[in-house]
């Protein structure tokens, strides 16, 4: 980068560094649950900047887990682990995974470049591990006494499920599909490509997965190329989007659309709806827009980028669309202005106390464009008769020190075999096992 360019950048990170500390935060709180206040939005021309600088644990520390339950650590020394599937045999597959490198010329210029930065200080910007890792627990102690490189050479991989005897990978530009054995703890065959996946730019670069009950279908979360198409909608052609594959014959189509980055993907288990996490727009003000989680309805359009909460038009997106604005559905629980709410799964198992079967686990990355700063903890939002049914509950906290750095950030959540919660930290590098203390 030449002096002029530099200087530049150096101008613009000391404006974003500035940023974020006279617009007046409503309470937290206030953006969760089925009707979220909805402030007037403050649209930004630079965003909002508040990073928590990741730091990682110091020697014996852990977050906390709420009273009445303990945590540990079930594996360490990971490499940046986003995210977890549990094998009908109980072991545990951790994709150790980072974003791919963007293509060149879409890097997104002197602000990317400023925000990237930021980025890396948030401890999202080292090297891909792009590796699954299998993780084994023989003696249920609660640690994994066995590590494994199960597969490697992937591509920035994230969500994994198995169908019978193939285990579906989804990296950020396919699906593929490996033969697997129970038991095994490495796979050596080469990859069989069942899909293709938007990649290019990867503004948002996860690619969830979850199969059908029945095996025959699989759906991949994927996210938008930009934060309201900024780039075009050229560039947004199957993204913002939940894809439906047919697993015996490759064949794709859009199952819902206008989710700006949908990464959880999980089966609500009362009503068997398929239920996900998403992440919504910046730029709006410290408590626009609330991301959430909603039940999936086939064919059904959520607002991105034309609108959001359901028909709030966003003003900044040119040309309007009133169309698809009148089509947009409302989701059904907010989840927190720029919390990054990420990790979603459902309680199941006996381990837990009754009450918190068939209630979402939300594994909350934190906010880096907020202030105060929202989210860093996983949550639990009981669920009755298959449907949200309360406020949010803290189940692990701690994830910030007192020099408000980011000792840990959690995403991926699953229960383990014997009915634990499992967390991915991807600053800690770490899985936190979550269990009852008694």
């Amino acid at each position: 980068m030449s002096r002029l360019p530099l200087i530049a950048a150096s101008a613009l990170l000391f404006t974003l560094a500035a940023c974020g500390g006279n617009e007046v935060a409503l309470d937290p709180a206030l953006g969760y649950g089925p009707n979220p206040t909805l402030p007037e939005p403050s649209p930004q021309r630079v965003p909002t900047v508040k990073v928590a600088e990741a730091v990682g644990w110091p020697a014996g520390g852990a977050p906390t887990p709420a009273p009445g339950f303990r945590v540990q650590a079930f594996a360490s020394g990971l490499d940046h682990p986003r995210w977890l599937y549990r094998l009908p045999n109980g072991d545990i597959l951790v994709a150790e995974t980072n974003a791919p490198p963007k293509p060149e010329g879409q890097s997104g210029g002197i602000r990317g470049w400023v925000q990237g930065l930021f980025m890396k200080k948030a401890g999202a910007r080292a090297p891909s591990a792009n590796r699954i890792t299998l993780l084994r627990d023989a003696d249920g102690d609660g640690v994994a006494e066995t590590r494994t490189a199960f597969l490697e050479d992937l591509t920035s991989p994230f969500g994994m499920a198995l169908v019978g005897d193939t285990l579906y990978i989804a990296n950020a530009d396919a699906v593929v599909a490996f033969p697997y054995q129970t038991g095994q703890t490495r796979i050596t065959a080469a990859a069989r490509r069942l899909a293709a996946l938007p990649a290019g730019r990867n503004h948002h670069w996860t690619k969830s997965l979850v199969a059908s009950a029945d095996g025959t279908r699989l759906y991949v979360g994927v996210g938008s190329n930009s934060n309201i198409a900024e780039h075009g909608m050229a560039e947004e052609e199957g993204r913002a989007a939940i894809h439906e594959i047919d697993i015996a014959t490759g064949a794709d189509r859009v199952f819902a659309s206008g989710l700006r980055n949908p990464v959880g993907l999980a089966w609500q288990p009362d009503s068997g709806k398929l239920w996900v996490a998403v992440n919504e727009r910046d730029e709006l003000g410290n408590d626009l827009v609330p991301d959430y989680m909603t039940s999936v309805t086939p064919g059904g359009f959520y607002g991105w980028p034309w609108s959001y909460y359901g028909q709030i038009v966003d003003a900044r997106v040119e040309p309007r669309n009133p169309e698809m604005v009148a089509r947009a559905l409302r989701p059904d629980y907010a989840l927190g202005a720029h919390t990054a709410s990420l990790g979603l799964t459902f309680g199941e198992g006996g381990l837990f106390p009754a009450r918190y079967r068939g209630g979402a686990f939300v594994g909350q990355h934190g906010s880096w464009n907020r202030t105060p700063r929202n989210g860093y903890r996983v949550i639990f939002v009981p669920f009755a008769a298959g449907v949200p049914a309360g406020p949010p509950e803290e189940i692990l906290t701690g994830f910030l020190n007192e020099q408000d750095q980011a000792m840990g950030r959690p995403v991926g959540v699953q229960f383990d075999g014997a009915g634990a919660l499992l967390v991915a930290d991807d600053v800690g590098n770490v899985i936190w096992r979550v269990s009852p203390a008694a």
